[in-house]
Order: structure tokens, then sequence, then C-alpha cells
């Protein structure tokens, strides 16, 4: 299953896909709710599996993609793949290096990332999100931990280096208002290996590759992930947590390769999509 956050009319709106084509969640079943979506609900099941005739998919041509935001937390992994961490010439952190994102920082599938007057070194990072579908605190298990993922998505954590590295914390530099992406949809966990394991991520601008890494070279993958941070936060159904980017990076090339205006960034991921996004200056 897949679903999307679309603005149509005006209005957010929860939208499952059938192949190709996506149908609002209320006009499936007006008793659906977020819920249903976050844990992949036997009602919302049989409502796919059995699609209503009288039910008419979405003019594509009149819907925007939304950031697929249900929750409040949107926390991000730093240096956890192995090559990323090699080639930035850091140390392996010996827990998760966690950082927040704040949801205005993020744009949809299709929509503009802008560079700030603040910065000349927009970067692009490709990283596996993980969406809650279960509340998750204390000490749980690796088992519990992938039992409350609902699905996954691709995030683009678009980061400002000139701001990022001005001082040891990097809140500012990943946080400048359109600087990041997620979608197009998340990919219901039972749709992919557990964990996200195995799974190829790439960047491209045009015909360049830019990154191409695996899932598999996390250093701590989505189980670890969730278990140490549910340690130390509760988390709910609809947070978010990028789970980290691999080699490749516009700032650790020689020379530096960082977004300019007028490319377009496209990050793909096996088993869910490509997010695309042109590049702009800041209006």
């Amino acid at each position: 299953m897949r679903w999307s956050l679309l603005e149509i009319a005006g209005r957010a709106e929860i939208a499952v896909w059938i192949g190709d084509n996506a149908f609002q969640l209320r006009e499936l079943d007006g008793n659906l709710s977020v819920s249903d979506v976050l844990s992949r609900s036997s009602r919302l099941r049989e409502q796919l599996d059995h699609m209503p005739t009288q039910c008419a998919p979405i003019d594509q041509r009149q819907m925007r993609y939304l950031p697929p935001l249900l929750g409040q937390k949107i926390l991000c992994a730093g240096l956890n793949y192995r090559d990323h961490i090699a080639e930035t010439g850091s140390v392996a952190p010996q827990y998760p290096n966690l950082f927040i994102r704040f949801p205005d920082s993020l744009v949809g599938h299709e929509e503009a990332l802008e560079i700030p007057d603040v910065s000349v070194e927009f970067d692009y990072e490709v990283e596996l999100a993980v969406v809650l579908g279960r509340p998750l605190s204390g000490r749980i298990s690796r088992e519990q931990a992938l039992a409350a993922v609902s699905g996954y998505t691709i995030f683009n954590d678009g980061s400002l280096r000139d701001l990022q590295f001005r001082s040891s914390q990097w809140t500012l530099g990943k946080n400048v208002a359109r600087s990041g992406a997620m979608g197009p949809w998340v990919v219901s966990a039972d749709d992919l290996p557990v964990g996200g394991a195995g799974l190829r991520l790439q960047t491209r601008i045009g015909e360049e590759t830019l990154q191409d890494g695996n899932t598999g070279d996390l250093l701590f993958d989505v189980a670890d992930l969730l278990v140490a941070t549910a340690a130390a936060l509760p988390l709910r159904p609809g947070d978010v947590l990028a789970t980290g980017t691999p080699a490749g990076v516009g700032f650790s090339r020689q020379p530096p390769r960082f977004l300019q205006a007028g490319e377009i960034c496209e990050l793909q991921i096996e088993g869910i999509g490509t997010l695309r996004n042109p590049i702009r200056h800041a209006r």
C-alpha cells in the first residue's frame, strides 16, 4: 500500500494509491482515519481490495504533493553510513547521532527547493525515512521496534553546509525553509524488506549520479535507531526518523559540488520510487 498527503482545492487530503491512480481516503470510507492509514488497518485493506466503482480517482492535474507528515517529531541520524563516515574523515559514533528537523523546512515531491541568500553551499542527502505506526517508549526490543513501523519514504536532508559547520550544533544548517524534501508517498513496511534492509538509494542531477548506496551499509539500522530513540524520547504514530545518507555528498567531493539554481535533484530508493525537486533561489 502507498499513501500520500496531497493538497486538493486548498485542503490537505490523505490519498491512497492503487496502481497509478490516487483516491481520497475520506471518499473511500468516511469512517477511515489517519490511524487506519498508519496502522494499515484491516478496514482500509478491505476497502482497497474492493474499490467501490462510484469512487473516482483524483485528477492529478489538480493536486499538489505535500510532505507526508502526520506526526509531531522529525528525527534524523547523522554519520550513519560507513562510507559516508569514511569520506568525511569522521570517527564512527558509538551511539546514534540524532538531530531534529522542523516541518516547515520540508517541501513535497515536485516542489522547489530554495537556495537562501545566507548560503552558497546547498547540499543534497538521500535518506530512507521511517514513518511510525504505533507508539514506542522506554526499553523495547528490536522486534517491538520493527513492529511499530508503518512504512518508509524518501527524505532529502538538504543541508546548508556553511551554516551547518559554523558551530557544533547543526540546527541552522538543517532547518532553512524549503531546504529539504520528503515523499512522494509512504510505502507500507510489509511491501518492503524487513527494516528496509538491502535497498539501493541514489541521488542524480541530470545524467550525473552523485550518490549510489545501499541501506545494508547503515552503521545503526532501523531497529537500532528506534530502540535507542525510544529509550529517551516517546515516539508517536506519524513521527518520522530519517536514517542517514551514504557517500557522495557535495561537500566531500573534490572540488565540492553543491546544488545550483535551475537543476533538478532526483532521489531514488529501490521499492519506493523517485523524489524529484527543482532548485531555485529563494524568493
